[in-house]
């Protein structure tokens, strides 16, 4: 039987054998009573996880088609895309092809979002919503969320869309106290799921704001889950694995503790940052505003990136990532989210060591 090749790229990243079982369970009919009871199992505790008194929803789909319907569900007209990677980047053209008036707030790769500017974009008076990602992946920025969310506290009738894809249950985030309108995350980053699912929640202001809103769409209309979630419903057939691994995962999450959990992602993020400095290598993002999930290295000893991930998948089964889009082989970015712990980050990096003799 070949060798399992472990990841260690920043999603997927590696599902365990506990989750990957629980995916396997036997199907249920997903509009009986036994569907409904998973939903009603599973939701406090993703409430917990998102620090909202709202309803969780349950989209079979990646991150990317809801990030389709905040824009659809919640941007009047003008909405401000603050740009600082190849995803938050994305948000632009997305809003642009769902018919909306999408400006840039747009900062070099590396550096993160600063409020000061959001404040100077939003005292315009023409911008109805802000798209946000707080955890940029492709560059290792993790940008200021409280300070922003500060600054959107001054504008009550714009309303912040946030992408916590690669950041959500690794790092705290309340999305009531914060004033987040909506909040999304997908399943294959720090959750360590399959890929394919995504978890959103939404707040009093943009369902008040989606009601008035024309041409929505169906398939990803916020009014359309905030009914069938009433009944421990969604809207079109889910996946009912992710849900069961979804199940599975928030047991795991609620034994650790989440400050354990939370305070495990911070010391094998800080594993590899030593690593980084101590090898000659240095970061892509910027001091202060580097991610808890992931970090995106500068391939400042001019190493050949491409053979450095292919020795290290040959001789120690190990997968990372060679540089998002134009960042390929400029930068290599190594995740500690989802699962791993001191001892699997240390060993990651201990073969990155042995590759680089």
């Amino acid at each position: 039987m070949q060798q399992h090749d472990k990841l260690f790229t920043p999603g997927p990243v590696e599902v365990s054998a506990k989750t990957l079982a629980a995916f396997a369970r036997p199907m249920i009919g997903h509009r009986g009573e036994d569907f409904k009871n998973l939903y009603r199992d599973i939701h406090p505790k993703l409430q917990t996880l998102f620090g909202t008194k709202q309803p969780v929803f349950l989209s079979t789909s990646s991150a990317w088609g809801v990030m389709e319907g905040a824009i659809r569900n919640v941007v009047r007209q003008n909405v401000l895309c603050c740009m600082c990677g190849a995803f938050s980047d994305k948000w632009l053209d997305v809003a642009r092809r769902c018919g909306k008036n999408a400006e840039p707030l747009q900062v070099e790769w590396g550096k993160h979002i600063d409020a000061k500017d959001v404040d100077l974009a939003l005292s315009s008076g023409k911008f109805d919503a802000v798209t946000l990602i707080h955890n940029e992946t492709s560059t290792g920025v993790m940008n200021p969320l409280p300070e922003i969310c500060a600054t959107l506290a001054k504008y009550p009738d714009v309303a912040l869309i946030l992408d916590t894809v690669s950041s959500f249950s690794a790092v705290k985030i309340d999305m009531d106290e914060l004033g987040i309108d909506v909040m999304l995350t997908g399943s294959q980053k720090a959750l360590a799921l399959p890929p394919g699912f995504s978890l959103f929640s939404v707040s009093e202001k943009a369902f008040a704001r989606a009601e008035k809103i024309d041409n929505r769409g169906y398939y990803f209309d916020f009014l359309e889950f905030k009914k069938q979630q009433a009944n421990w419903m969604t809207p079109t057939t889910p996946s009912i694995g992710h849900i069961y691994a979804l199940q599975s995962k928030l047991e795991e999450i609620f034994e650790e503790g989440i400050d354990a959990r939370l305070d495990r992602h911070e010391k094998t993020n800080a594993l590899v940052h030593d690593w980084v400095r101590s090898r000659g290598f240095d970061f892509f993002a910027e001091e202060g505003f580097r991610s808890k999930t992931l970090t995106c290295v500068k391939n400042n000893r001019g190493i050949d990136v491409v053979d450095l991930v292919k020795r290290l998948r040959e001789r120690h089964h190990i997968v990372i990532d060679p540089g998002y889009g134009k960042l390929k082989g400029k930068t290599f970015r190594l995740s500690n989210m989802g699962d791993e712990t001191e001892e699997t980050v240390s060993h990651l990096l201990a073969c990155l060591d042995d590759v680089l003799k």
